[in-house]
This record gives C-alpha cells, structure tokens and sequence, in this order.
C-alpha cells in the first residue's frame, strides 16, 4: 500500500533498493520539483539536444559534503547547483545541464532531502540550467553523514571564446566581484555556535556575471571561483600556471567586518576562507573600470573591486605577494596542512 505524497518522515535502507519505496521517493520528492522532458523519462541516461551551433561543450563534475548541510544563505541542495554552474561559468561556459546524485544516510529526516531539493529546483531555474539525469543510494546508519551529493555539468562555450591562465599577462588587473570569506566564515560559525549576527554565505550561481562581462565585449583573460584555499590558494595556482607573479593590495580586497571577527576567534585567515558566490577576474589594467560598472550593476557583483595586478616572474621571487597599508610586503603561500574540512 503506498503511502501519502511527500517526503517520508526518515530515509530507509529500503529507499536505495529500487524497488516501491524508491520509486514512491523519485516520483514525491524528486520530480515535483525537478520534472522536465529529459529527466520525466526516468531512463538510464538523458537523450539531450544538440548544443548551439559554433559551440564547444565543456563538462565538469564536482561532489558536496558540506557540514551542517543547512547553513545561514543556503543548504547542500543550493550549493550543489551553485558549485557546479560556477565551474562552467568561470571557464568561459554557458551552463545547461546538470546530473545530480545523492548519497543518503539511513535515519536522515526525510523533510530535509525535500527542502534541498526544492532549493536546488530553485537554484537551477535562477541559473537557467536543467537538471535531466540523477540517481540515489542509501548507506547504513553511521555510514553516511545526512546528506552528500555528486553532480556533472555540461556547457556550451563559443568557438571564439577563449578564457585560461594562458593568456594572462604582465600588466593585469585582478578583480574580485564581491566580499570575501562569507561562505567559509559562515560554516564554521554554523560548526562552532558562534553569533555571526547577519551574515551568510555567498553561495550563488555566477554565470550572470560572468556572461554580462562577455556581452559587454570585455577581454577576459582567466577567471576562477576561490572555493577551497580561497583566494591565496587560486592567486597561488595562477601564479604557478602562468608563469608570473601577482600582487594583492590588502586594503583593496573587501572583507566584511563579521568574517575578519571569525577569523580572529578561530585562528583563520579571511584570504584563505572558500567563496561560493564570488569570480576572480584577470583583464586588462584599462578595462578595470568597465568591467567593475558591469559587475556592480548585478545583483551578485554590487561588492566588485580591484585588488591587485600582475607582474613579470623575478629571480627569487614568491608567486603571490600582499602589500599591506605601511607599504610593507608578505609572501602568501599555499596552505600547508588541513584546509577547512567538509566546507563546501
């Protein structure tokens, strides 16, 4: 006998089996929210469209274990979308499809796997992608931990669109299109209790961005999204691939009040802390103003900023530097030891 639609009040071993309980999980909590032609087949694989003419398909994949699964501005669902639009995004992509793969643990209360889900739906409408293919497992009690996700994503790219770390060159500006440090600050005020009073995380999908920096004819030469290691760790990575040295200018690079207040408590370094919501932007050094009155114009890049530039490779010089306000400058080096676990 089938049960009432909605979610089940706990998830069951029995939920990963493909059989009744499986299906009674797709067709109440799963498809409401997610229904399209592609995914409503429920085959094995999705039969997609071809992509737009002139393009070139660009495909990633990333996996979610954030802890707590529900944070201030957002939960595993909305960051699973995110993540996975922004990796497109940042390569120069349009988003359009996504496969989302959830990993449950037994017990786990089943109203959450709705409400992620329904904020996943929601996230994927606001960032024009479709959701055509998933899949859930089960693992028992202690197993798991709630709630993990997997997901591919697949984009289309311009065949005259080129953005990498190749191109950057001597001369750049780097620009960052909002605060620092939310989403990272976020989650370990979540894990320790702390009064963060308003603030939240940064998660949100950025290909708005990054799409109205092309239409407005911009030459972008690289962009990323400073997720694990934040932006010391992505400054660093670019450094090394292109070959050249970067300069950030402390003052410039905004950091809210309540993450620098974290931070002192827990021992962090803001310039480490993961982004979920944030593009750093590598340009040329005289289209540093349009491109800022592109990004502050949009509801995600209000916050846009310089804050730094690019510079020849020296003999004996470190990759990435941080002039402070006296003018003094510090080596930023890559994280060493544990970066911040189960973050994004």
């Amino acid at each position: 006998m089938s049960r009432d639609e909605g979610p089940p009040p706990k998830i069951l071993l029995a939920h990963g089996s493909g059989g009744r309980l499986t299906y009674e999980l797709v067709r109440d909590v799963f498809l409401p929210e997610l229904s399209n032609p592609a995914l409503e087949t429920l085959s094995d694989a999705a039969l997609l469209p071809e992509l737009p003419p002139g393009t070139r398909p660009v495909l990633t994949t990333d996996a979610f274990v954030v802890d707590p699964s529900v944070f201030p501005g957002g939960d595993v669902g909305h960051l699973s979308i995110c993540g996975t639009v922004n990796d497109l995004a940042v390569a120069g992509a349009k988003p359009l499809y996504l496969t989302w793969a959830l990993i449950l643990e037994e017990g786990v209360d089943g109203e959450l796997i709705a409400a992620c889900t329904r904020s996943a739906a929601r996230t994927a409408r606001e960032a024009g992608v479709t959701v055509v293919a998933g899949d859930t497992k089960v693992v028992p009690h202690g197993k798991g931990d709630h709630l993990f996700i997997t997901t591919a994503g697949l984009g289309a790219i311009p065949e005259n669109r080129r953005v990498g770390d190749d191109r950057i060159a001597a001369g750049d500006a780097v620009l960052v299109t909002g605060p620092i440090g939310d989403h990272g600050a976020t989650i370990m005020a979540a894990r320790h209790r702390l009064d963060a009073g308003d603030l939240q995380s940064d998660c949100a999908p950025v290909n708005g961005l990054t799409e109205a920096l092309f239409a407005a004819g911009l030459d972008i030469h690289a962009m990323h999204d400073p997720t694990r290691g934040g932006v010391v760790t992505t400054c660093n990575e670019v450094a090394r691939r292109s070959g050249l040295r970067i300069l950030l200018v402390e003052e410039s690079i905004p950091v809210r009040e309540e993450v620098q207040t974290i931070c002192e408590l827990l021992g962090l370094e803001a310039l480490a802390l993961p982004c979920e919501g944030r593009v750093l932007v590598w340009l040329p050094e005289e289209q540093v103003e349009p491109a800022l009155a592109v990004l502050r114009n949009l509801q995600y890049g209000t916050g846009a900023q310089q804050i730094g530039s690019v510079e020849a490779a020296a003999k004996g010089s470190v990759p990435v530097r941080l002039r402070n306000a006296l003018g003094t400058e510090r080596p930023l080096d890559l994280l060493s030891g544990m970066d911040l676990p189960r973050i994004c």
